[in-house]
């Protein structure tokens, strides 16, 4: 994979580094969207160890703050990550999202997958925690409204290629809502079978009606391709 070099102009001209330089999606004035990889926490845990806050003072280019995620995304899950670069860009990102103005496209591979074509599930979402088994999220009548539409994009023996909207932003809503579907997350650890391999979800596209607007997609990490591959999926010819 060629490896690019990503510049910003002003008082503090910097390269990246090659291996971020190679996640960035989309560079503005006001904002940057990175290719996040799987297994990189946006925030700093209590235990120390790697996350996004790593890369946020080689982000900077230049500005006077460092710039910001905008939306959150779970550690295990890969793709679209917006970040803003000033101040009232963060306020004005943070508001689509805020506002449900934000388009999000998932991609998914799912154990066995929904005997339907497309569908909407509307399951509300509330976090349960235990002291044996730590936290989770849960359907219940009571949780928060939580709304996710849904489309095959492709199938394979015991897998389907699945692409989702989240009409809302609940916390591991996508992973709930495959797993109480019936259709699990290929890889999910918590609510799928507990197979290896790593989650199968990815944040694929970005949509955002900003001035101007804000739009890109990531390509499917590593781990995913093979199962994707199999339920048609095809690689982008290179150009």
């Amino acid at each position: 994979m060629m490896r690019r070099s990503v510049t910003q102009g002003g008082p503090r001209r910097q390269a990246l580094p090659d291996a971020i330089a190679a996640r960035v999606l989309l560079l503005r004035d006001d904002a940057i969207v990175i290719d996040k990889p799987a297994g990189l926490a946006v925030h700093r845990g209590p235990r120390g160890g790697a996350s996004l806050e790593d890369w946020l003072e080689p982000l900077r280019m230049g500005k006077r703050h460092l710039p910001q995620p905008v939306h959150r995304l779970d550690a295990d899950t890969a793709g679209c990550l917006v970040l803003g670069r000033t101040k009232p860009a963060l306020a004005a990102l943070g508001r689509c999202f805020a506002e449900g103005r934000a388009r999000k496209t998932y991609w998914a591979v799912v154990r066995g997958g929904p005997a339907e074509d497309a569908g909407r599930i509307d399951a509300p979402l509330r976090k349960v925690s235990t002291k044996a088994a730590g936290w989770r999220m849960e359907v219940h009548p009571e949780g928060q409204p939580a709304v996710t539409e849904w489309r095959v994009l492709g199938r394979a023996p015991g897998l389907a290629w699945i692409e989702l909207r989240p009409a809302t932003g609940r916390t591991h809503q996508l992973r709930v809502h495959a797993a109480a579907s019936g259709w699990p997350i290929l890889g999910d650890p918590v609510y799928g079978g507990g197979e290896g391999g790593g989650l199968h979800l990815l944040a694929r596209a970005i949509e955002l009606p900003v001035e101007p607007p804000l739009a890109t997609e990531a390509p499917p990490p590593e781990h995913m391709r093979a199962a994707l591959l199999a339920c048609g999926w095809t690689l982008t010819p290179p150009g």
